[in-house]
């Protein structure tokens, strides 16, 4: 072989040699821009005051910005499709709810993503939802709830914030656990059904426990219990349900995880989880968190096994109140 066809050969090598190394180097460098998470609800709820919480930590230990996107609609759906279809390169991300992660392809045909469409990279924090009475209802605790709604099927309703949230899968475990029947009706958000409790339109609520506590605490609204096992250390005046054995079943909450796009690359994502490892780990999070009546997630949580469970428990409430948009 001449020598100008040995250096020919040994160019074309080299810079066979530099595309394939090239991703390896750009993922060895992430990140090298901005990153940006996409929430799925507007500004000020609690999903969006747990991202921008995080956000704010990530970007401190990332060194880079990370910036919100709020892309409301479809129950978070919106955000997390956009998730879904992002390119895998850790620069869009998601902090989503239980709702849009796991909930919403249970009922609704138009969700097309899966939970095997993400990459799962911590779970967040989570929160328990709290059962309310109107002034309405007279009713003034959980024993009697049970009395009067099991004796009088079908004349009590019971509100939440949509059909196939989570709040409304809480609402239908309840009744399945006491045999109760009521009538559900879903509202477009939380502030609507606040405005029909407050003003004795619906006889029961279920809120997310940071939505109905300024309403508990004023008198507005009758608190009957909250819907994790154990009462929340926010409010441990309140009963968990479960501590009811007609109700022993009832244990659903509102979670929030940090999730990216599926096959997100191995040095990426390690990146990504030892930033959040570090973030949740602050002393300003936890305390902003807590604020919002969160209970921060252990570190280092089994995701796909906890998505899993998550999504069975939900199974079977969906198939029992036959929710299907």
């Amino acid at each position: 072989m001449t020598t100008l066809n040995l250096l020919r050969r040994a160019a074309v090598l080299g810079s066979l040699a530099l595309l394939v190394s090239a991703p390896a180097v750009a993922q060895g460098d992430y990140p090298t821009k901005p990153i940006t998470i996409v929430i799925g609800y507007p500004p000020g709820g609690s999903t969006d005051l747990t991202g921008r919480t995080l956000a704010h930590e990530l970007s401190k230990r990332l060194g880079v910005p990370v910036v919100i996107e709020n892309l409301g609609g479809a129950g978070g759906a919106i955000g997390a499709q956009k998730v879904a279809n992002a390119q895998p390169d850790g620069y869009t991300l998601l902090v989503g709810a239980n709702n849009e992660i796991a909930i919403s392809r249970l009922v609704s045909s138009a969700v097309k993503y899966q939970i095997k469409d993400f990459t799962p990279i911590g779970l967040i924090a989570s929160q328990p939802m709290v059962l309310v009475a109107s002034q309405k209802s007279g009713v003034k605790n959980l024993e009697q709830f049970l009395t009067v709604v099991k004796q009088n099927p079908g004349k009590f309703s019971y509100g939440s914030s949509g059909v196939g949230t989570a709040l409304h899968l809480a609402g239908e475990m309840i009744k399945e656990q006491g045999g109760l029947f009521m009538t559900h009706i879903p509202y477009r958000g939380v502030a609507p059904l606040t405005n029909d409790l407050l003003g004795n339109n619906v006889d029961f609520g279920v809120f997310v426990l940071s939505s109905g506590l300024p309403h508990i605490r004023s008198g507005k609204v009758i608190a009957l219990g909250t819907t994790e096992a154990k009462r929340s250390a926010v409010t441990p005046d309140i009963a968990a349900l479960a501590e009811n054995p007609k109700l022993k079943g009832i244990d659903i909450n509102s979670w929030f995880a940090l999730m990216g796009p599926a096959k997100l690359p191995e040095p990426v994502l390690a990146r990504l989880k030892k930033a959040f490892n570090e973030a949740m780990q602050s002393p300003d999070l936890r305390k902003k968190l807590e604020d919002t009546s969160s209970t921060l997630a252990p570190l280092n949580v089994d995701m796909p096994k906890f998505l899993n469970a998550e999504a069975a428990k939900y199974q079977k409430i969906v198939d029992f109140a036959k929710i299907k948009e």
